[in-house]
């Protein structure tokens, strides 16, 4: 018997919205107990740029999460005491390997409240962290959207956080109309499914779109040096003053250090649905495909562990439950391959591969602008100072990830960069059911070229160190390459 398809209202999965919440994400606690959190998230920038945020947080009460009432409250909860809690780490001339207990107590709570890691997650920081600015309006226009906290204030960081909420709320509508999908391809109802995958085609170049607004608002050298600090977590931050991680002190004495990674929009748990609804694979870094994947279009094996599974583990309990349930019933690409001789059927479904292959292959060319090109300048900045400048210069990420190459650069998301992002990108093509569109699928991005008779896609003059020609968001921050996973998007 066929396991049940999911009801979005078991796992917390708003009809419209996907993954962000039905309803507009707090503002304020209303309980006036959380006073002073809230004067904190209030002033925010200012006790941050003043120095005075630790002196702040030191001296709080230990506030008690009994007072939180809904899941609303909590996620607000979770969001500002995340939010303090990095600004507290790294706010100062050298980060801090310890928070304190007034924030590390409640924010342990809410993190066991909502299944989450000690950390400012994707969810923290974008899901549960935007209001529009008119309720009448829709939320899927950037045009439309607001962040209630930022750790610079800048319009950079809001719009970086806010092109996330966009794609979010642009793409909250496929996952309904896929489940349907699935629906339909159990009862043989090939036209519903055809009409599907059509939508989800249109709606994946949407998102590139949106993806592409980054460049509008948010500039490479505040992103790099000012923003991707704040996010860092205490995985594989050795080099950038935390060689333990970070211990978020009880009170108990007895707390260990923990190494998380830090926000990315790896986290986010759509695009892995994307990948559970097409069949796509995504191995570690520099593992070819299985001997038991099928290049004919045969059903993919399942993931192994790898980063993909790794991020799991920094969604919301409910979001992550529901991507295993999705993977028990996804049936669409062995569905499609079964019926080749279906040219629209099959059409669709390779267009939609295209389609977020696509959107992978601007990722990296965001990757390039706003990560590889500024740790070069970075680095060539740090070769230019004098020891005694180098000495007292002030110590946070971008600081210390001067060293090395491009695919040892350290960061917040814990992955390999441009050799993981590539590989996740051609894994993206690998499902292709036409051998035609397999052939164009996997022969790269970009620019389209005839050979011997089979148009194939050129590199981007994509160079071995990762710099491509067409430049331009960074999602994660490397460690080496042998942490392996699905790209940041």
């Amino acid at each position: 018997m066929l396991p049940p398809l999911p009801r979005l209202s078991d796992y917390d999965i708003s009809p419209q919205n996907g993954f962000l919440p039905a309803e507009i994400p707090l503002e304020i606690l209303p309980d006036p107990y959380y006073q002073p959190w809230e004067t904190i998230a209030r002033n925010f920038q200012s006790l941050i740029l003043s120095k005075r945020l630790r002196r702040i947080v030191d001296a709080l009460p230990v506030l008690s999460t009994d007072l939180l009432l809904t899941e609303a409250e909590w996620r607000r909860a979770y969001s500002i005491l995340g939010f303090i809690a990095h600004a507290y780490v790294w706010g100062g001339d050298r980060p801090a390997d310890i928070v304190p207990p007034p924030v590390s107590i409640p924010f342990l709570q809410t993190c066991r409240h909502l299944e989450l890691p000690s950390v400012a997650t994707y969810a923290g920081v974008c899901l549960w962290n935007w209001r529009p600015m008119f309720t009448g309006e829709p939320i899927d226009s950037l045009d439309n959207l607001s962040t209630h906290m930022t750790f610079t204030g800048s319009l950079d960081e809001s719009w970086f956080y806010l092109i996330s909420v966009a794609i979010e709320a642009r793409a909250g509508p496929i996952v309904p109309m896929m489940i349907e999908a699935i629906a339909a391809a159990r009862r043989g109802d090939s036209s519903t499914v055809v009409q599907c995958l059509r939508s989800f085609a249109e709606r994946l170049d949407e998102l590139g779109g949106l993806l592409e607004r980054m460049y509008e608002s948010c500039d490479p050298h505040v992103f790099y040096h000012r923003i991707r600090p704040f996010l860092a977590g205490g995985k594989n931050m050795a080099d950038a003053g935390l060689p333990n991680g970070v211990m978020f002190d009880d009170g108990t004495g007895t707390q260990p250090y923990v190494q998380f990674s830090g926000g990315s929009n790896a986290q986010s748990s759509i695009i892995q649905f994307f990948d559970i609804i097409l069949g796509i694979e995504h191995r570690p870094t520099g593992e070819g495909r299985s001997d038991h994947s099928d290049s004919e279009g045969g059903p993919a094996p399942s993931p192994m562990h790898n980063f993909i599974l790794e991020m799991r583990r920094y969604m919301p309990g409910a979001h992550r439950r529901f991507l295993e349930h999705v993977e028990s019933v996804a049936n669409i690409r062995e569905y499609v391959a079964a019926r080749r001789n279906d040219r629209a059927l099959v059409t669709a479904f390779d267009a939609c591969l295209a389609m977020l292959r696509a959107f992978r292959d601007k990722h990296i060319q965001m990757v390039s602008r706003y990560i590889i090109v500024k740790s070069r300048e970075s680095r060539s900045h740090s070769r230019s100072l004098s020891p005694k400048q180098a000495s007292a210069h002030r110590v946070n990420i971008a600081n210390s990830l001067q060293r090395g190459n491009s695919k040892k650069l350290r960061g917040t998301g814990g992955t390999a960069l441009i050799p993981f992002l590539k590989q996740a990108r051609d894994e993206t093509g690998e499902p292709a059911i036409d051998a035609w569109a397999r052939r164009l699928l996997n022969n790269g991005p970009a620019a389209i070229s005839f050979g011997d008779g089979v148009a194939r896609l050129g590199k981007m003059s994509e160079s071995l160190d990762g710099e491509v020609e067409i430049v331009g968001l960074a999602g994660t921050w490397s460690v080496d390459d042998s942490e392996g996973g699905i790209c940041h998007w």
